[in-house]
């Protein structure tokens, strides 16, 4: 944002959101369920989550929507300050909309009403379910709460430079690579954050086929991880939001008019996540349909240029500026 790079900002967003939609979950059920025919996802949370992600997609809907109206209705003026004006007050007022919504449901989360709410297990929940919810309760930290903020404090120093150092060279790579931009957002700048997730799920992998192979296997899990997509909830419910307000504040255009590609995928990839979790179960197939998907996006992307349009409104100068320098921030 500091260096005015909207539109690969918006991008990158919508990468981050069907990263942990698609691939991180994907590749998790792929691994988890090899063993097992199915594994399951804690009912309450998975019925919640079907809720919250549909919200938070389809609030991206509604200013493309609205977008184009206007454009088939008079295309050749739409492009100017006072729609962009409408549109960062559309977004605006999205924004904190959304914001009560994840806060709303945090709350619900934490404090929910009733005795068998969303914190509680329902009582035909799966054994395997309750078995996992009593070790979680008993289960001791493995590391002090001390060491924890000590190297997020550190981690998040460490990310700061390093993000610092990206987006310097993101225009020297766009150039030397003949990446587009859009594809530069939506997969590669996304993906880098999947190498962590990779890495500790190859670390697993090799630990338990040492294990399984020295003679001490260890009995495979039925109980899916589906954090990634608890991740993209709160990415599109809390930060997203949270961007547009502090571009608000710090005088930058960012709105949530999305390119109409970007918001057309990230409608499927919330269809089909609805969709593989809607019984609260999940096995390797599923999981490799997820990954697959998400390879026809990647593969998609990298022919997409963009639209002129959103570029040009996105921009830091003025919309008139923007559209006679083509576009170009």
């Amino acid at each position: 944002m500091t260096k005015c790079e909207l539109k690969l900002l918006q991008s990158t967003i919508i990468g981050v959101v069907v990263l942990h939609l698609l691939l991180i979950p994907g590749t998790s059920f792929v691994a988890g369920g090899a063993r097992v025919l199915e594994q399951d996802l804690h009912p309450h949370l998975t019925q919640l989550n079907h809720t919250l992600l549909a919200i938070g997609v389809l609030s991206l809907l509604l200013p493309t929507a609205f977008f184009a109206s206007i454009e088939g209705v008079n295309s050749a003026n739409v492009v100017n300050d006072e729609t962009r004006h409408a549109f960062l007050q559309m977004s605006r007022g999205l924004a904190i909309i959304l914001l009560l919504v994840y806060i709303c449901s945090r709350i619900f989360l934490h404090n929910p009403p009733g005795v068998n709410n969303a914190m509680r297990l329902h009582p035909n929940a799966p054994k395997e379910m309750e078995q996992h919810e009593q070790e979680l309760a008993e289960a001791e930290p493995e590391v002090s709460q001390w060491v924890c903020i000590i190297m997020l404090i550190i981690t998040i120093g460490l990310m700061a430079a390093t993000a610092e150092w990206l987006v310097d060279s993101i225009e020297f790579v766009r150039e030397e690579s003949n990446i587009e931009q859009e594809w530069f957002g939506l997969v590669l700048l996304p993906i880098v954050s999947f190498s962590a997730d990779g890495a500790v799920a190859i670390m697993f992998f090799v630990r338990y086929l040492f294990r399984h192979y020295f003679g001490k296997p260890v009995p495979p899990t039925t109980v899916a991880k589906a954090r990634a997509i608890d991740l993209s909830i709160q990415f599109i419910l809390f930060w997203m939001p949270f961007i547009v307000l502090l571009a608000w504040w710090t005088g930058r255009p960012f709105s949530l008019l999305f390119d109409t590609f970007e918001v057309a995928l990230t409608i499927a990839a919330c269809f089909l996540v609805n969709y593989v979790t809607a019984d609260a179960k999940t096995n390797w197939a599923e999981g490799f349909a997820m990954v697959s998907f998400y390879a026809m996006i990647a593969l998609v992307s990298w022919f997409y240029t963009g639209q002129p349009e959103i570029r040009e409104l996105l921009a830091c100068t003025s919309v008139a500026e923007a559209v006679a320098g083509g576009g170009v921030e």
